[in-house]
C-alpha cells in the first residue's frame, strides 16, 4: 500500500487552489518531484487566474473554469516542449495561481514629510494618508515584473513596491494644484480623483488595475501645526494691543488673590502696579488721542492756520478769533462761555 501511494504522489490529476486569506497575489502550486498526469483537470475558480510557466518561459494562461489538460489546451506549452503529436505521458511545468479579488483598504502614507511650495505659508512640509484598492489584471506582466518565482507573493510584498510611487505622486499633486494648505480639505477628494488618474499608467506597468484611491488626511509636522494654530489665534483676536490690555485687565483679580506668603503678597502688588500703569498709559493715551485731534482740528477763521483751542487771538496773524451764536447769530469772542447780545449759552 505504501507504495501504491508512492507512485501516486508522482502524478497529479487535479491542479486547484482554495485561497485561504485576503492577503495572497500568487501562490505556486506544489509539483516538487512530482509530475501532471496526460489529460489532468485544472480549476481555476472565480476571482482567479492560472498560468503556466515552463523552465523559466512564460506559456498558457487559464481563466476561471474547469481545464482538461491537452494539447488543445497548452498550446504554448505543447510548442515549447516540442509535441509535434500531442502527448500521453506526464510532464513537469510550474503552475502559478493569481488573485483577482479586489483588495481594498490598503494603506499609504508618506514615511517622513514631503516639502512643497505653498503660495500662502512658503514652503512646508507634509504628511498626507489614505486608503487605495486594487486588484491584479495581467497575470502575465505581474509574473514577469513583480511576483517571479516565489513560492508565496503576498500584499505587503506588493505595498514595498506601491507606496513610494504614491508618494512622489501625491506630492507632485500638492503642488502643481495651486491649491493653499488651508483649502486642500474642501479640495482632497478632487485631490483623490486626480492622483488616481495619475497612478493609473505605473500602477498598469505592474500588471495592477488601480479602482479606488482616497486621500484622507494632510497634515503639517507638530512644530509647524502650533505655529499655524498660533497665527490662526492672532488672527480670531484682532487688535494686539486691545488683547494685551484685556489679559492685562484679567490678571487683576488672579495677582490680588495670590497667597503665595509675604514674598507672594509682594509679587502680587507688584503686578498689579504694573498692571494698572500698562492700564493707566493705555487709558490716557486713548483719551489723548481725542484731545489731539480737536486741537488738530482748530484753525484760524482768518487765515485758516492751526491755532490752540480757546485761543482769543490767532498767533499767526494776530486776528481775533470771533463764532457766531447758535440763537442769534452775532459774533462772540473766542472763550466766551454767553453770547454777549442774548446771553445764550455757547457750545
Amino acid at each position: 500500500m505504501a507504495l501504491w501511494d508512492a507512485v501516486k504522489k508522482q502524478f497529479l490529476d487535479v491542479l486547484e487552489w482554495t485561497e485561504t486569506d485576503d492577503q495572497t497575489l500568487a501562490w505556486r502550486f506544489p509539483i516538487q518531484d512530482n509530475e501532471i498526469q496526460s489529460g489532468g483537470q485544472l480549476t481555476v475558480r472565480e476571482s482567479q487566474l492560472a498560468l503556466f510557466v515552463d523552465q523559466g518561459r512564460v506559456a498558457d494562461s487559464f481563466q476561471p473554469g474547469r481545464h482538461l489538460l491537452t494539447t488543445q489546451n497548452l498550446p504554448i506549452l505543447t510548442t515549447l516542449k516540442s509535441w509535434p503529436f500531442g502527448f500521453n505521458s506526464p510532464f513537469k511545468s510550474e503552475v502559478y495561481f493569481f488573485s483577482t479579488r479586489q483588495k481594498l483598504g490598503q494603506k499609504w502614507g508618506t514615511p517622513q514629510p514631503v516639502a512643497v511650495r505653498d503660495r500662502e505659508l512658503g514652503s512646508v512640509q507634509l504628511r498626507m494618508f489614505g486608503t487605495f484598492a486594487y486588484h491584479l489584471a495581467d497575470e502575465k506582466l505581474f509574473y514577469k515584473e513583480i511576483s517571479g518565482t516565489r513560492e508565496v507573493y503576498r500584499t505587503e510584498d506588493l505595498a514595498a513596491q506601491l507606496v513610494p510611487v504614491i508618494t512622489v505622486h501625491a506630492a507632485t499633486a500638492f503642488a502643481q494644484s495651486g491649491v493653499p494648505f488651508l483649502d486642500m480639505a474642501a479640495n482632497q477628494q478632487a485631490l483623490s480623483a486626480e492622483l488616481q488618474k495619475r497612478l493609473a499608467e505605473p500602477f498598469g506597468k505592474l500588471g495592477v488595475a488601480l479602482d479606488a484611491f482616497v486621500v484622507e488626511s494632510i497634515t503639517l509636522p507638530d512644530a509647524l501645526q502650533d505655529a499655524l494654530v498660533q497665527r490662526q489665534s492672532m488672527g480670531i483676536v484682532g487688535d494686539p494691543a486691545r488683547y494685551a490690555q484685556y489679559q492685562a485687565a484679567r490678571s487683576i483679580p488672579i495677582a490680588a488673590g495670590n497667597t503665595g506668603g509675604i514674598a507672594g503678597i509682594g509679587a502680587g502688588v507688584g503686578a498689579g502696579a504694573a498692571i494698572g500703569q500698562m492700564m493707566g498709559a493705555a487709558l490716557a493715551g486713548a483719551a489723548a488721542a481725542p484731545a489731539a485731534a480737536a486741537v488738530a482740528a482748530a484753525a484760524c477763521v482768518a487765515c485758516g492756520k492751526p491755532i490752540a483751542a480757546g485761543d482769543p487771538f490767532c498767533k499767526h496773524c494776530g486776528k481775533p478769533q470771533q463764532r457766531a451764536c447758535p440763537q442769534c447769530q452775532a459774533e462772540a469772542p473766542a472763550g466766551a462761555a454767553f453770547c454777549p447780545k442774548c446771553g445764550a449759552r455757547l457750545a
